[in-house]
């Protein structure tokens, strides 16, 4: 509009202009005839002004065409027009629906799948479920000069296991795995937790009791096939109550809860409190380094694990047998005249160690039980002990940690990589307490008054889920010379193929 306008008045100027030439003419012929004396300064001077009004004239006709080209192009056609408009337009539906495609998202759920197994979840996250799980396929080879020594060359499923995780109106957790390796199936863990925050939370159910170190590891990160022997005065899995959480930036962890109050690690009880009293257990563990930049001090833990219960004159509170590496029963307690009655107290300081590619775990347990001789109506006393320490080293450089390691190149033929590899060796022991065998309490000859075990192990990490393992174990025995298991030492080498995700 404005370029149009210019040019209208450029055009009236440029007219007016021609139009006073016109005119300027005859005048000046007119007074060349009466002032005859002046003609030639007159002429001179007309012929200037006449040159000069032609130059604008000619300035201003090239302004007129440049307005003409710059209206011609600021002024779009009708077609040019509804064309942008009809960009513009589509412009704005895209960005709808990008906008739609968002809050639908929102409100869709997630599913994905990972190394870490299946997990299903609401848009919101309230509501997830994940499965995972874990397989173990076992060889165990035992070797002895006896031809009546005990223990059978054997494979076996030693673990198979789905595992249920989730969450339901984001502060309620829950894991329900059952297990359908072994002989029978059974239900491993099933409990609930409330989960406050990270400091403040309560789970009930059926879980590992808070007392042992290695006990806590979970399956799939053992270094060897078996736990160690030291495990055998220590709790296992128990149905109760418990309060738990990590402090101080999780440098600090506890637990405490009421349990049934079932016997020692190898129990096969159903979990059932047959004489209506609990156990209370548990643990205080610290890393005080673990948020450091000190890279020597950040994988040291250490902490004590403990329980207080209380027997009423039954087997229910006794263990039904310590067992070695290879799971033979080298103790137990005179069936039916001995009977747990009292105090059952126990106590285990633990620590381990993680620096790179190198590992270390021990722990010391104290079982302090009274039993009473059914037959004879006296009390007595026992203590025994244990303690275990075991070391590691990843040969392929990757680090090591109380989850497992975790193969910076994952096994593959065609590229050329192995996963990680690891050597471990471990050293354990188990003492009963002398005044056991000294008063009838457990059969002198085939029940052993106490174990040494030591191991060595191999471990192949081909990737994150997959594990090939195998170790050598020897326990000698202390005692019981005429039994089957503890009449000469126990050598066995085992093997295990692993899937866990």
């Amino acid at each position: 509009m404005k370029s149009t306008h210019q040019l209208k008045k450029l055009t009236v100027a440029t007219l007016a202009t021609v139009a006073s030439l016109q005119f300027a003419q005859p005048t000046h012929a007119a007074d060349a005839i009466n002032t005859a004396p002046q003609a030639d300064n007159a002429n001179t001077s007309q012929a200037a002004e006449i040159d000069a009004l032609k130059k604008e004239v000619q300035e201003l006709a090239q302004k007129i065409n440049t307005l003409q080209a710059q209206s011609s192009v600021a002024a779009p056609s009708a077609t040019e027009q509804a064309l942008d408009q009809k960009v513009k337009i589509l412009e704005r539906e895209r960005e709808i629906d990008k906008d739609d495609a968002v809050a639908v998202a929102k409100t869709q759920p997630k599913i994905s799948l990972s190394a870490n197994g299946f997990s299903f979840s609401s848009a919101d996250t309230n509501f997830v479920l994940n499965l995972h799980g874990l397989i173990q396929l076992d060889s165990r080879q035992f070797f002895s000069n006896s031809k009546l020594a005990a223990g059978n060359d054997t494979f076996l499923l030693r673990r198979a296991r789905p595992i249920f995780t989730g969450t339901v109106f984001h502060d309620f957790d829950f894991n329900f795995t059952p297990d359908f390796g072994g002989t029978t199936t059974q239900i491993q863990d099933a409990f609930l937790n409330y989960r406050y925050n990270s400091a403040i939370q309560v789970q009930a159910g059926k879980f590992k009791s808070p007392v042992g170190l290695e006990q806590l590891q979970s399956d799939n990160f053992v270094s060897f096939n078996e736990r160690s022997i030291a495990n055998d005065l220590i709790p296992n899995r128990d149905v109760g109550v418990e309060l738990h959480g990590d402090l101080f930036n999780s440098t600090l962890s506890y637990a405490a809860g009421i349990f049934n109050g079932v016997s020692d690690y190898n129990s096969t009880t159903s979990n059932q409190d047959t004489d209506n009293n609990k156990s209370f257990a548990g643990r205080l563990f610290a890393q005080p380094w673990k948020n450091t930049s000190t890279d020597a001090l950040r994988g040291l833990g250490f902490g004590v694990g403990g329980s207080y219960g209380f027997d009423t004159k039954g087997i229910a509170g006794l263990t039904p047998g310590y067992k070695t590496d290879g799971q033979q029963t080298f103790f137990s307690y005179t069936p039916t005249t001995i009977l747990a009655d009292g105090t059952h107290w126990r106590v285990s300081p633990q620590a381990y160690y993680y620096y790179g590619p190198f590992n270390f775990l021990g722990e010391y347990v104290i079982s302090d039980q009274n039993i009473l001789n059914n037959s004879t109506g006296i009390k007595y006393g026992i203590q025994n002990t244990s303690w275990e320490t075991s070391i590691g080293w990843v040969l392929t450089g990757e680090d090591a940690s109380y989850n497992g390691v975790n193969p910076r190149s994952p096994f593959s033929l065609s590229n050329g990589q192995w996963g990680a590899w690891q050597v471990v060796a471990r050293y354990a022991n188990v003492d009963v307490d002398n005044a056991v065998f000294d008063h009838g309490l457990a059969s002198v000859g085939n029940s052993a008054s106490g174990a040494d075990a030591w191991s060595i192990g191999l471990n192949w990490y081909l990737n994150k889920n997959i594990k090939v393992a195998t170790s050598f174990s020897r326990t000698t025995f202390s005692g019981g010379k005429s039994g089957t298991v503890t009449a000469q030492p126990e050598n066995v080498l085992f093997t295990r193929i692993q899937l866990a995700f």
